[in-house]
């Protein structure tokens, strides 16, 4: 028979008990859950302590409890759940719902845990916890916080909204877990991308970056000088918005031309055939239209492209003039002005950036498994659509670099995300973007590299460049064409050997604080 032990004897051991837990949950119900989940670990750290101690240890009768308060916590003054200076830990999973899903309430409270900031309403619904923590420990320094949220706020424009705010009032990030993959027990419960970050007004001087060889493998924990807001070992600076090249050598990038026709200038190949039999007039202003699905898939779509068409020609053709009108009928009613006034040009695409001669191409929005984000040259005929970035007249050097593990490494932790998709965009990744300062060799040398990319896949005629940078189906002479480039790229920077791709994005924020 084991003996039990006292609470005055087990005192010397065990310091925590459940009243020393506060919650706030908005359900009644759950709320109750909580208490009595509680009393259960408890009981299974008290039969833990047994087994250590070779004694029983129990807490019957049960005479405290967590203090669970049924409210909003966004609502709710925290200080009087529980007094700042009683607190040591804050801990949670917070709802994640990005702006656009948020309901008008939660709009609402998002912008006031922000002081009504107009930038607020970019921000995902899971930061205002983030913001109510910060102003709480701001009555006790020595309180320390981490919330499971989703990775979107280490992405993207959000990241410089966000931790500017925190970083404001003396926030610092101690330890992380990079994006892993969370999957609900609940049968068809989607699988989310989440980040876990601990953070706190004093700084740890010890910290700690988990990361992931991928999204669902085991953490891998390593010791880092320090972690920034995209959960990198480097400093800690924000990217901006930026309207042009931070590298005053890089070529300016802008996005395709956007149709706002209400889809009545664009054709499927079933069209096309119809209108090239039935009106050659009409036909004449067919060009093909190329948007990110069709770069990549190798999809083939087609548009009228009317913006140096004749008046007369435009007169002659019924088919030009119905879709005309049907474009001018679409803008009147849409809700912008700008839109509306553009009505009295419904023969043009709203916004044409088109150019006249060849220009790279960048997928606005690519899958999260391939290693480079497949872009290519098109020429002058083939419309870029607003789902496209271009660069018009890129050098072979341009193509290089931005193929580069350098480029894409640094894109993957600065873009945002659709869904788990890389969303690629100018003014923060291309912008941003630390671009090298070769020797004229280390140019030339790119410039070789670049061309032997393309080489390669001029040898695979009828694949498409999904099939091309596919992760499992990549053809060995273009995988080796890109480790060439990726080494001429490395050596442009002064470098030669990065063991991890975090290291390497590390290197690139070290290079743009120096540049910024």
């Amino acid at each position: 028979m084991s003996q039990q032990l006292s609470l005055d004897a087990v005192d010397q051991y065990v310091k925590v008990n459940v009243d020393q837990f506060h919650g706030i949950e908005i359900e009644e119900w759950p709320a109750q859950i909580a208490k009595t989940a509680m009393w259960l670990m408890d009981h299974q750290m008290n039969i833990a302590i047994s087994k250590e101690f070779g004694n029983a240890f129990v807490r019957i009768p049960l005479v405290k409890s967590a203090n669970i308060v049924h409210g909003n916590a966004l609502q709710l003054d925290w200080t009087q759940v529980i007094a700042p200076a009683q607190c040591s830990y804050i801990l949670g999973n917070p709802p994640f719902r990005g702006y656009s899903f948020q309901s008008p309430t939660q709009k609402q409270l998002l912008r006031r845990s922000y002081h009504e900031a107009r930038s607020a309403g970019k921000l995902d619904f899971v930061t205002a916890w983030f913001a109510k923590a910060t102003a709480y420990m701001q009555h006790h320094p020595a309180i320390e916080t981490a919330f499971v949220a989703t990775n979107s706020i280490t992405q993207g424009e959000q990241v410089s909204i966000l931790w500017s705010a925190l970083y404001a009032q003396g926030a610092h990030i101690n330890f992380a877990h990079r994006t892993f993959e969370w999957r609900s027990e609940a049968s068809g419960a989607a699988a989310v991308h989440c980040v876990i970050i601990g953070f706190a007004l004093q700084p740890r001087s010890q910290k700690l970056l988990y990361d992931y060889e991928h999204v669902r493998a085991e953490a891998i924990c390593r010791e880092v000088a320090q972690i920034n807001p995209y959960l990198v070992d480097g400093p800690e600076v924000f990217l901006a918005y930026r309207r042009e090249p931070l590298s005053a050598t890089a070529d300016i990038m802008v996005k395709g031309s956007q149709p706002t026709d209400g889809g009545h200038f664009l054709l499927s190949f079933e069209e096309k055939q119809e209108i090239s039999a039935n009106d050659p007039i009409a036909a004449r202003y067919i060009r093909p239209f190329m948007g990110a699905k069709e770069l990549i898939s190798g999809e083939r779509r087609w548009c009228f492209w009317l913006a140096e068409a004749k008046p007369q020609d435009l007169r002659a053709s019924k088919i030009l003039l119905q879709r005309i009108a049907a474009v001018k009928r679409t803008r009147l009613t849409s809700h912008k002005a700008k839109t509306r006034m553009d009505a009295q040009k419904p023969s043009e695409f709203q916004e044409i950036r088109q150019p006249t001669s060849e220009y790279l191409a960048i997928p606005s929005v690519s899958s999260e498994r391939r290693l480079y984000v497949p872009i290519g040259y098109l020429s002058a005929e083939v419309i870029a659509s607003n789902l496209l970035l271009i660069i018009p007249n890129a050098s072979r050097y341009t193509f290089g670099v931005m193929c580069s593990l350098m480029h894409n490494a640094w894109m993957r932790v600065v873009c945002g995300r659709l869904k788990s998709d890389y969303r690629y965009s100018a003014s923060i990744v291309y912008n941003n973007f630390p671009w090298p300062e070769p020797t004229n060799a280390q140019r030339q040398q790119i410039e070789k590299t670049a061309q032997a990319i393309l080489d390669a896949r001029a040898n695979h005629p009828e694949a498409t460049l999904a099939d091309l940078y596919d992760p499992l189906a990549m053809p060995h002479d273009l995988r080796k064409a890109h480790q060439a480039n990726d080494r001429a790229v490395d050596a442009a920077y002064g470098k030669h050997t990065f063991t991890t791709e975090a290291q390497r994005v590390g290197f690139l924020f070290q290079r743009y604080q120096s540049l910024a």
